[in-house]
């Protein structure tokens, strides 16, 4: 039987195996994003019950702190969700992650506020939070790897750009709830006291509903064959220590992009109302918009790869990353009205597509089988925690010391470092572990 990796072209049965596989894989990855976000795209209504303040500024940083302190659980859930995958398999670490995902969404929805049980409501945020973190720290390297895996090498790229479709789709979804109760079911007032909870409810719902549907997940065949080539089992840390280089590519190659991912998603809702003066409704609307155009980018991206490699895209994001950001974040501020804000975001992430279609498939082409969803999960979960979990927090830290400007280097200067990275490392398309391995099984 020719392995997957190799093989240019499936017959119409493995296709639509594989298919199927992918969008049962990348359905759970919209669910836990959709959970993790929800939090951000409710921030503005829910901020109060939890951070009481006459200050609108500071409750939204009080709220940006504990979205930050969630990121920090998911380098331990990149180790932990990284180990079940690599010596328990890729569809078991994908069920548990998101069977988590589903206890922190239970807690924000049901825990009473301030007014109620004061200095426990935040606290029990928290916990929620740290629950998501942990969760979300092990589905991106275990949804990675399995996307990655299950995928042709000659559509890898734009099979695997599909988890970064759902993961904005995660966020698209939220908004869109966020939509139909801004301006069909609930008024902003009732929004505020109670409505913010039925996302949380939703989430919650969808993701016993995505575990079910993991449970008849096809296990990947190269984790089959690495599980049946180990003699022993090494432990996650001990095992990425013998590939240093490799974990010091993923890091680096995900310090800018992930800052950037965080700019123009989470935090530029946020950025919208506060900065560039939009209404509620409009922020939401561009931001859904612009997602909407960010998600049909990443799976041409994603085939654009498979023809050109890996490493020109994300030099083109370094480059068009470190000349744009601050004349794009500086014209997003003064923008004249929403369309001119989608205009310019919609330029943005024209940019950063670049990097957000590909570094999946990227850092799993470097790591073999073995440590594959740990050398994918830890590295960049540590990344995320420092520079994209942080964003959003710095970002208003910034503005609320008058020096708002001063982000936008700040968010420059870590892209020219990811960029010196790029510059650099080898291009998996041309390199992948993947494929070798493949190869090797044949002979």
């Amino acid at each position: 039987m020719v392995h997957p990796a190799t093989q240019g072209k499936d017959s119409l049965h493995d296709k639509a195996r594989r298919i199927k596989a992918i969008l049962i894989g990348s359905a759970g990855n919209l669910v836990e994003w959709y959970d993790f976000y929800a939090y951000s795209a409710f921030a503005l209504y829910f901020s109060k019950s939890f951070f009481p303040n006459e200050d609108p500024v500071a409750e939204l940083l009080a709220t940006a702190s504990i979205f930050a302190l969630g990121f920090f659980m998911r380098p331990i859930g990149g180790w932990l969700f990284g180990y079940i995958g690599d010596n328990l398999g890729r569809r078991r670490a994908l069920m548990l992650s998101v069977l988590l995902m589903c206890f922190g969404s239970l807690i924000i929805a049901l825990t009473p506020t301030y007014a109620t049980i004061g200095v426990f409501a935040p606290v029990m945020l928290l916990v929620a939070r740290l629950l998501q973190g942990l969760s979300l720290g092990g589905e991106y390297g275990s949804s990675a790897t399995y996307l990655s895996e299950m995928a042709t090498s000659s559509e890898r790229g734009f099979y695997s750009s599909f988890q970064y479709v759902t993961l904005i789709g995660g966020q698209l979804t939220a908004l869109v709830v966020l939509l139909v109760l801004q301006n069909l079911l609930l008024t902003g007032e009732e929004l505020r006291a109670w409505g913010w909870r039925i996302p949380f409810f939703i989430g919650a719902g969808l993701a016993l509903f995505t575990l079910v549907m993991r449970r008849n997940l096809q296990e990947t065949e190269a984790f089959e064959k690495a599980k049946q080539k180990k003699t022993s089992r090494t432990g996650t840390l001990r095992g990425l220590m013998q590939h240093p280089r490799e974990v010091a590519i993923v890091f680096g190659l995900t310090a800018g992009g992930t800052l950037a991912f965080y700019v123009y998603t989470t935090y530029m809702q946020k950025f919208l109302k506060l900065s560039a003066g939009l209404t509620d409704a409009q922020t939401t609307w561009v931001s859904a918009g612009t997602l909407i155009f960010a998600m049909c980018l990443q799976p041409i991206y994603g085939a654009l790869s498979d023809r050109v490699g890996r490493r020109p895209l994300l030099i083109g994001f370094g480059v068009l990353g470190t000349l744009c950001t601050v004349p794009l974040l500086t014209a997003i501020q003064h923008a004249s009205g929403p369309w001119m804000a989608f205009l310019l975001i919609a330029g943005a992430w024209l940019i950063v597509s670049g990097y957000t279609s590909i570094n999946a498939v990227v850092k799993a082409e470097l790591f073999p089988a073995a440590i594959r969803a740990s050398g994918v999960g830890l590295p960049y979960a540590v990344a995320v925690s420092l520079f994209g979990g942080t964003a959003e927090y710095i970002a208003l830290w910034f503005k609320s010391i008058g020096h708002e400007s001063w982000f936008y280097w700040y968010a420059t200067g870590v892209i020219a470092c990811s960029l010196l990275v790029y510059l650099f490392m080898p291009d998996t398309k041309h390199a992948s572990r993947i494929d070798a391995e493949a190869k090797a099984h044949q002979n």
